[in-house]
């Protein structure tokens, strides 16, 4: 008998086991950790889609703020002094008199723009570019075609431009100039034409 209880005695000796306050705090290791990672993931995507929100508001606000330009463009030599080429007695281009004239508007569902060049912050502004300058904020005039009665661009609004070529700037015939249209928001509108081979008084450049 004494034989049997050593025997078993001996097999129990080694016998390991763990409790059920180890297993509580184990599973309780687990649920902080999975709840960590979740939190962890949800506040990512979160972040992800409220920057993917703002993103895609710029971009309609980008949009949205567009200008066009409605019809023709015009130039006008409007006092050929000066400007006459001796060799064959013809006028020879543009100068800081002369003008640049065009129609402007928004685009369809566009949000209004100020136009008002007396203005010095958020307003439409003009930069003038040919083959030897680039002038920043040149001068225009604004015509209100149709509008009610105030600087704002809005839609079905048109506004005549008037920009006036830089003290020192001419153009010349085959030149190639470029009006930059710059809104307070939204895109820029480029304005790229040539002159024609012949300076006229009027010329319309589509």
């Amino acid at each position: 008998m004494q034989k049997i209880r050593k025997l078993f005695k001996a097999i129990h000796s080694r016998e390991d086991g763990i409790t059920g306050l180890e297993t509580a705090i184990i599973l309780i290791a687990f649920v902080i950790v999975a709840s960590v990672f979740a939190f962890v993931v949800l506040s990512t995507g979160l972040f992800s889609a409220e920057r993917g929100k703002e993103t895609v508001f710029a971009g309609l606000e980008k949009a949205r703020g567009n200008l066009e330009v409605r019809g023709a463009l015009t130039v006008q030599d409007v006092d050929a002094d000066g400007d006459i080429d001796d060799e064959d007695g013809l006028d020879a281009g543009t100068d800081s008199d002369d003008t640049v004239v065009f129609n402007l508007s928004t685009s369809a569902g566009g949000a209004p723009v100020l136009v008002d060049p007396a203005a010095t912050s958020n307003s439409v502004v003009i930069n003038y570019i040919d083959a030897d300058d680039r002038v920043a904020d040149a001068t225009y005039a604004v015509n209100e075609i149709q509008g009610d009665g105030d600087s704002l661009l809005e839609n079905g609004e048109l506004f005549e431009i008037t920009s006036y070529l830089p003290t020192g700037s001419a153009l010349v015939a085959n030149e190639i100039f470029t009006l930059e249209v710059v809104p307070p928001q939204g895109g820029t509108l480029l304005i790229s034409r040539t002159m024609p081979a012949e300076i006229d008084p009027i010329m319309d450049l589509h």
